[in-house]
């Protein structure tokens, strides 16, 4: 099976979904596409590019205000902040990229890190607290699908997300194919032989944090009407922290990768709670570490060494 029919299988299997699901199974397969988002922002920082990124929660809630923000008190249709969101984390994801040019490696890491663990202290911050709620949040409206159409809100969401997620994967796609990925690569590899070559390691650096912040600000955006509700302590570090452990089970240097690393992210908290009410993250750092140990590589990689070892065995 090519890969287009294979692709074009999984799409038709995953539109035909909302209407086999009960609505919570639903809202939950509407997050796990919300995370590969994220995930894929991840993945072109630190898979493809090499930036450590211990903060991309904040980039996450920023685009979940942005959208709630805007829903509540401008009384924009959901629609339309995705746009905005993107816009607004693109921007400030380039800018954050430009001082963080002279850091590299842990040093990254931990400049990233205090930009997650500051995030919930601004969005509770007074200043702010009529736009943003301070700790209580905002509550926001499901949507109902428009145009009459036959699907109830949740039904509706999914496909929508889906939409958007398929749009932003084929653009990462065609993304990586092209001259920008060869210089992603590049740089994260043979920073100076690419420079030699006359890449301009901080401008593809810069932008790809760039990118990187716009994806999960959608991410966030999208998580923001699924939900209908955002608070500080929902993007608190540790989202930060569970969307890099997504990333790396999933797979850094796969676009796959960020869809397996998100079911992991919506599924595997659950499971390990209802296998131990007592210690559930016992279970789940149980579950990462035999992952790690039988998938060092991700769920994408591991999947990919399988595949190569059945076609070698059907050529031989």
């Amino acid at each position: 099976m090519g890969q287009r029919t294979l692709l074009a299988a999984l799409v038709g299997a995953a539109c035909a979904l909302p209407f086999i699901l009960p609505s919570y199974m639903v809202f939950q397969l509407t997050m796990v596409l919300v995370y590969a988002l994220a995930l894929l922002g991840l993945n072109l920082l630190i898979g493809f590019n090499g930036q450590i990124s211990l903060g991309h929660g904040a980039f996450f809630a920023l685009g979940a205000y942005t959208a709630a923000m805007l829903m509540e008190h401008a009384g924009w249709p959901y629609w339309a902040t995705l746009p905005a969101a993107a816009l607004l984390g693109g921007v400030l994801g380039y800018l954050f990229g430009l001082p963080a040019l002279k850091l590299d490696g842990v040093y990254l890491a931990l400049a990233t890190f205090a930009l997650g663990v500051v995030t919930p202290q601004l969005l509770k911050y007074k200043g702010v607290e009529a736009w943003t709620g301070g700790s209580q949040g905002l509550v926001l409206q499901k949507p109902d699908a428009p145009f009459g159409l036959p699907l109830d809100a949740d039904q509706w969401l999914y496909f929508f997300c889906l939409s958007v997620a398929l749009a932003l994967f084929a653009v990462a796609h065609n993304l990586l194919r092209g001259a920008m990925g060869l210089n992603l690569v590049a740089v994260r590899d043979h920073p100076i032989a690419a420079e030699a070559m006359g890449v301009d390691n901080a401008r593809i650096k810069s932008i790809t944090f760039g990118i990187s912040a716009l994806y999960t600000s959608v991410a966030g955006a999208l998580s923001a009407i699924a939900v209908q509700f955002v608070a500080p302590d929902s993007f608190n570090v540790f989202l930060s922290i569970t969307l890099l452990v997504g990333a790396v089970v999933g797979g850094l240097t796969s676009l796959s990768g960020a869809l397996f690393g998100a079911v992991f992210i919506q599924f595997v908290p659950r499971f390990a709670e209802e296998i131990s009410k007592a210690a559930p993250w016992a279970v789940y750092g149980a579950i990462l570490v035999a992952l790690m140990l039988v998938w060092p590589a991700g769920v994408a990689g591991g999947i990919a060494r399988l595949r190569a070892r059945y076609f070698s065995r059907r050529q031989a």
